[in-house]
């Protein structure tokens, strides 16, 4: 007999190492990145990026696990973890933040009690001069 009450279980996405992809991405579901993405990436999931993975764009996403490369914005609404291997050069937004010693971090971070800050809700910033 079938459950009506189950959810479906949430999409999985998988950018494999070895994998590069120019344009914006857009999701529901959880992506993984061990390969490439120039572009934006935005989803209602979380985000892993693998230690292979690197990242050249904004990142909006509900948690996070980084153990590659960001370049660019991070807006996490909930719990962002920057692992030991991390590389991150841009700004970050996120509720909650954890930092393993080893992480590099350039950039400045905004943090808030509520779990809008890392999406779409976050106000413009704006431009800098020279950048």
């Amino acid at each position: 007999m079938a459950k009506n009450n189950e959810t479906e279980p949430a999409a999985i996405n998988l950018i494999s190492n070895g994998t590069d992809i120019s344009g914006d991405i857009k999701s529901n579901g959880d992506i993984r990145i061990d390969g490439s993405l120039t572009g934006n990436l935005n989803t209602k999931g979380k985000v892993v990026i693998g230690v292979t993975g690197k990242v050249n764009g904004e990142v909006i996403c509900k948690n996070s696990e980084v153990s590659g490369s960001v370049e660019g914005k991070i807006c996490v609404s909930q719990l962002l973890i920057l692992k030991a291997s991390s590389r991150i050069l841009g700004d970050i937004a996120t509720s909650k933040l954890s930092i393993e010693p080893g992480a590099k971090f350039t950039g400045n971070c905004k943090m808030s009690d509520n779990d809008d800050n890392g999406g779409a809700a976050r106000p413009k910033e704006p431009e800098r001069p020279g950048k």
